[in-house]
């Protein structure tokens, strides 16, 4: 899937999803990763959606966006509260979605220049 906005305004900007890659200013990556207006984590720890925990969530806490967009794979899940209290704790929402209506959310948040960060899993 192809993601079209006119400008990112020197932010990242994701312009392609596919269930093997995320594409952000048209250079793919291969494995999970956190994207944010400024920032990029290509190193997220995350393995799987099992696999999260608050511990995972604690690098994006500390950033202090308003919100997370937690792409969930090609399925849509729910994750349980006590997973992201770091989060809840310093008053940033999670929101759970597919990955590729993360993407989508995510660029039009950042495009209005919210303080927004996706967790994006594969």
């Amino acid at each position: 899937m192809k993601l079209h906005l006119t400008t990112a305004e020197n932010n990242y900007l994701i312009t392609a999803y596919d269930t093997s890659f995320i594409e952000i200013n048209k250079q793919r990556y291969l494995s999970n990763l956190i994207v944010l207006p400024n920032q990029i984590i290509a190193d997220w720890q995350a393995t799987d959606f099992t696999s999260l925990a608050n511990a995972l969530f604690q690098p994006i806490a500390s950033l202090k966006p308003e919100v997370v967009l937690l792409g969930t794979g090609s399925k849509h899940q729910f994750l349980h509260p006590k997973h992201y209290v770091c989060l809840t704790d310093n008053g940033i929402a999670l929101e759970c979605m597919s990955t590729a209506a993360a993407c989508r959310t995510y660029n039009i948040l950042m495009s209005e220049g919210r303080q927004v960060a996706a967790a994006l899993m594969l």
